[in-house]
């Protein structure tokens, strides 16, 4: 270890405060001192000598004043990452030590996509309750930009759906659990369950439920999209809510684009039809994301095996 490093280490472990790093991830949000001060109760100065001090501490620049305010630097920006991480795992501990009080065996905090929603999270949730019948489990829905920030930060345990690209995967490990198919499905009453065999061009007078843009799925149906010859659905919804595109399918005559797993069930009941197109895009790992420099909680774990035992039945 260098020299360097080894001084670093041991001037911050008996220097920091956490109350600077509190004040260093409001400069980060605020970008201004003055108002990061007010939000933690001490003074401009004071807050001023702080952001100093820590940066003879670790000896880098922190901030650097520009015509949009105070910037974090690389540095900054790491040391800022840190220090939410490590109020996330402070949040955590003191949860985990209210559910321990309160008879619970334990807490993991669980995100999910669409893909892992109706068969794999289920499953995995029923087995680690059946194990631990007290564990307290909060499950958050979104897509990756809004899951993969906060599993950085802490705030998330693990993430489950699509892997996610490779602009997410530097410090999380990325398990594969099983590969996805994207299916074409409407309502039971849409004048396509009409035909046996259906082509894009059957397909192309109908509106489209469609995933956000930033996701990887959207980019690809766009992308399709133009390459036959710059298609524009007449009319084109936004949803990632399996609950609202489910509605909307059986209300009007549009055409969804999802998971295969995810809509086993409602296919096999009649709610909804597949459509006999073979989608040119889409397919895909499904797996579960998590950080790679942190320890799970036994909780963590046992959830991960559980994840594990469920895609093994699917």
């Amino acid at each position: 270890m260098p020299a360097s490093h080894t001084r670093i280490v041991e001037r911050v472990l008996t220097r920091l405060k956490l109350k600077q790093l509190r004040l260093l991830v409001a400069v980060g949000k605020h970008r201004n001192i003055l108002n990061a001060a007010r939000e933690l109760n001490v003074s401009q100065p004071a807050a001023t000598k702080m952001i100093k001090d820590l940066e003879l501490d670790f000896e880098v620049l922190l901030f650097e004043r520009t015509n949009r305010g105070v910037v974090p630097t690389p540095y900054g920006e790491a040391l800022i990452r840190h220090g939410k991480l490590i109020f996330a795992q402070v949040s955590n501990a003191a949860q985990e030590l209210d559910d321990l009080n309160e008879g619970n065996s334990g807490r993991v905090v669980i995100g999910t996509l669409l893909a892992a929603s109706s068969h794999l999270l289920p499953r995995a949730i029923d087995t680690v309750l059946k194990a631990r019948p007290n564990v307290a489990i909060k499950v958050v829905e979104g897509t990756n930009e809004v899951l993969m920030p906060a599993l950085r930060s802490g705030e998330i345990d693990l993430v489950v759906g699509r892997l996610s690209t490779h602009r997410h995967r530097s410090e999380l490990v990325q398990e594969k659990l099983f590969d996805e198919r994207i299916v074409a499905l409407v309502g039971k009453n849409h004048p396509l369950t009409q035909k046996m065999t259906h082509s894009f061009e059957d397909l192309k007078p109908y509106g489209w439920i469609l995933p956000p843009v930033e996701t990887s799925l959207r980019r690809q149906i766009d992308q399709f999209f133009v390459n036959q010859d710059q298609y524009l659905p007449p009319l084109a919804l936004e949803s990632v809510s399996y609950l609202t595109n489910r509605s909307l399918l059986q209300a009007r005559d549009f055409i969804g684009l999802m998971p295969a797993h995810v809509i086993t069930q409602d296919v096999e009941n009649g709610t909804l039809r597949r459509l006999n197109w073979n989608v040119p895009f889409g397919d895909g790992p499904v797996g579960v994301s998590y950080r790679q420099d942190s320890t799970l909680s036994p909780t963590g774990v046992a959830f991960l095996d559980a994840l594990r035992l469920a895609a093994e039945t699917l």
